[in-house]
């Protein structure tokens, strides 16, 4: 997989995972100096070729081949959750299918503490460098699993104790409300149509964020964002 420009590559440059760098010939000293402090060996190349590799002219004139990412195991996030000896807190995705939304969800939700991402593998954005390069390398440092059927998880990991409450435009309490302390997964939908039925009836609890302002509903990433942030803020 390729990514590119300046910021994602020194990011990647400093989370490790990259194979090869390629520069634009004529990018300035100033820059070179920056990845070779990030450790990269680089190949200088014409412009035209990373036009020509990453399809866009827009890469600032530098791109990285990154490893690819790999699948976990269902267990893999509950397994982080032992060794850390923390109460488990999952992610859920149901139907987010923007590879910027999920890379960003996966970049709070490793920021943030979480254990796992989860997603289902029809109604899904596919792994890309668009979601490596979203979200900002730490997709290479916590399970991210994918699953045939996610209500069918959601039954599995309810037998393990886990408590499963859903973002909900319409939900039964406010963010404050919920009770944090106990193992978690929340459930984010998509933007456009929220949570399916059958998912919806399988939470134990429907949570809204309360809004203030003329916005009906906030991006599935900064409401993912917020809902970790409040549940491991309530654990403290």
């Amino acid at each position: 997989m390729w990514i590119y420009g300046r910021n994602p590559v020194l990011e990647a440059l400093r989370e490790g995972g990259v194979r090869r760098v390629l520069v634009a010939r004529g990018v300035e000293r100033k820059f070179l100096k920056k990845l070779e402090a990030a450790g990269a060996v680089y190949e200088l190349v014409p412009r035209i070729e990373l036009d020509r590799l990453v399809r866009t002219t827009r890469h600032q004139g530098v791109v990285a081949e990154i490893r690819e990412l790999t699948l976990a195991e269902p267990e893999a996030p509950l397994r982080l959750a032992a060794k850390r000896g923390e109460k488990p807190l999952l992610v859920l995705l149901d139907g987010v299918t923007d590879p910027r939304n999920y890379g960003a969800i996966i970049r709070s939700a490793e920021a943030l503490g979480a254990h796992g991402v989860v997603s289902e593998s029809r109604r899904s954005a596919p792994l890309s460098a668009v979601v490596v390069k979203a979200s900002a390398g730490a997709a290479y440092h916590l399970p991210l699993v994918r699953v045939p059927n996610l209500p069918r998880y959601i039954e599995e990991i309810k037998k393990n104790g886990i408590w499963v409450y859903g973002l909900a435009a319409e939900g039964e309490v406010e963010l404050a409300e919920a009770d944090y302390d106990r193992p978690l997964a929340w459930v984010i939908g998509s933007e456009g149509s929220g949570l399916r039925r059958l998912v919806r009836e399988k939470c134990d609890l429907l949570v809204r964020i309360p809004l203030s302002g003329k916005t009906e509903s906030l991006n599935a990433a900064v409401a993912a964002g917020i809902a970790i942030h409040w549940a491991q803020a309530s654990r403290m």
